[in-house]
């Protein structure tokens, strides 16, 4: 299910707009500390504006659901339902009345809930106090499971018309088998159906604690006011302890090839294979290797063997998408379907050949230029930078990555990038999932 949000007062519409646009320091200095609950913080102050953001990540994303696939989405959903003698609309009415953003998400790998608010006392102090009891203290009433988990099992039947969601949940189940990464994030009809009060309750005992927990602050407020609001929002939570390592993913021993029929006018091509983790020591070497593939739009070298020589897709895009363990490496485009064929052979070919050669000292230096010169944009804001705190706490990366990731873009040379995707991608076994109304493998 997409992250959850309360409405806010048209009156603070203006301010928010100028809030998220709020420029921040150009290599932002993050603090860190420990509650006495035992949960991590990260605190970055930027005074532009007075306003704050706080994000709890707890490692409770969709890896944690076991068999109960959909139980993580479930859970998180629920959070903003009912707190302490609170129902959903006392509690959405007193986010609003105060000026206040609340938000809840749920990923594979985490799960997150957000405040925002203005640093006047009279509006942060009540906002903190309810944003605390719905991350402590849910209520999780039986109407509000009933309810949640019906509007998944609906998104569940408007994704059975939706190619890109059903090539994108077959991509997921075949790269990765029964590892966690394999199940459905929303879970299945079946799953759902399944889910009871006490499993939610089960599943954020375990892990919606202050060990399992990182604070994330962005926000104009000095380090002793920040300590004190990361031991106010956790107060509630018991110390608990770590969610257990993941399994490692395994390598695809042999390529997949799946078609699924739908009469669509178009068929979506997806493929790719394991990729990288966060903090992996190729990260940014594979990073600019796929910069140039297909990762800078209109300028990669699949956009213009795809779309700008012969027309066959209007976008086409390579992405790696690192986790906690290996994230997966994709390809995707959808295209006319009498030309799936030719299109996925396009796709084949030219990774087989970039595999093999690597990028050209042009399309490297240009990479680098793209990626080092847009990076201020990306941590231009205080809504961007609580998402790169979120990152760097919950994976573990080094404190001084904002800080260095220019420098560490720079010095990546042709051979590391040949390198690593020599080591990395095996366009010999590659997942390969087609939706449409005919099997473009079949000739």
């Amino acid at each position: 299910m997409p992250a959850r949000s309360l409405r806010l007062p048209r009156v603070l519409c203006a301010a928010l707009a100028l809030f998220l646009a709020a420029p921040v320091a150009a290599t932002p200095q993050i603090q860190e500390w420990t509650t006495s609950g035992g949960a991590r913080v990260l605190f970055v102050a930027a005074d532009a504006l007075p306003m704050v953001d706080v994000e709890l990540v707890f490692d409770a994303g969709s890896a944690r659901d076991g068999t109960a696939s959909g139980l993580a989405q479930l859970t998180n959903a629920l959070l903003g339902e009912g707190a302490g003698e609170r129902d959903a609309d006392a509690i959405a009415e007193t986010f609003e009345g105060l000026g206040a953003r609340f938000s809840s998400g749920a990923e594979r790998d985490m799960a997150t809930v957000s405040l925002r608010s203005l640093t006047d006392p009279a509006l942060l102090d009540p906002a903190l106090e309810l944003f605390a009891s719905v991350v402590a203290e849910p209520s999780f009433p039986a109407d509000a499971i009933a309810r949640v988990r019906g509007q998944m099992q609906v998104a569940l039947q408007a994704e059975q018309q939706s190619p890109g969601d059903l090539a994108s949940k077959a991509f997921y189940r075949a790269v990765y088998d029964d590892h966690p990464y394999g199940n459905p994030p929303n879970g299945t009809q079946e799953s759902l159906a399944t889910l009871t009060r006490d499993d939610v309750l089960t599943f954020f005992g375990r892990y919606y604690v202050a060990r399992n927990a990182l604070v994330a602050i962005v926000g104009d407020l000095d380090r002793a006011a920040a300590e004190a609001l990361a031991e106010r929002v956790t107060a509630g939570l018991v110390s608990g302890e770590p969610a257990p390592d993941l399994p490692p993913v395994p390598k695809l021993l042999v390529p997949i090839d799946i078609h699924i029929d739908h009469p669509s006018a178009q068929t979506h091509v997806l493929l790719g294979q394991p990729g990288m983790h966060r903090g992996d020591p190729d990260y940014f070497a594979l990073y600019l290797g796929n910069h140039a593939l297909g990762g800078s739009g209109l300028v990669s070298r699949l956009n213009e063997e795809v779309r700008e020589k012969r027309g066959l897709a209007y976008s086409v895009y390579s992405y790696f998408m690192p986790m906690r363990r290996d994230g997966p490496f994709q390809m995707a485009l959808q295209t006319r379907s009498d030309q799936a064929g030719e299109a996925l052979a396009i796709l084949r070919d030219n990774l087989e050949r970039y595999v093999a050669e690597g990028p050209t000292p042009d399309e490297l230096a240009f990479s680098k230029r793209n990626v080092t010169g847009g990076y201020p944009l990306r941590i231009d804001s205080n809504g961007k930078l609580i998402g790169y705190l979120a990152m760097i706490g919950f994976y573990d990366l080094p404190l001084d990555y904002l800080e260095r990731f220019i420098e560490r873009v720079e010095a990546v040379d042709h051979g590391q990038v040949n390198d690593a995707l020599a080591r990395r991608l095996d366009p010999g076994r590659l997942v390969t999932v087609t939706v449409g109304p005919r099997n473009p493998l079949d000739g």
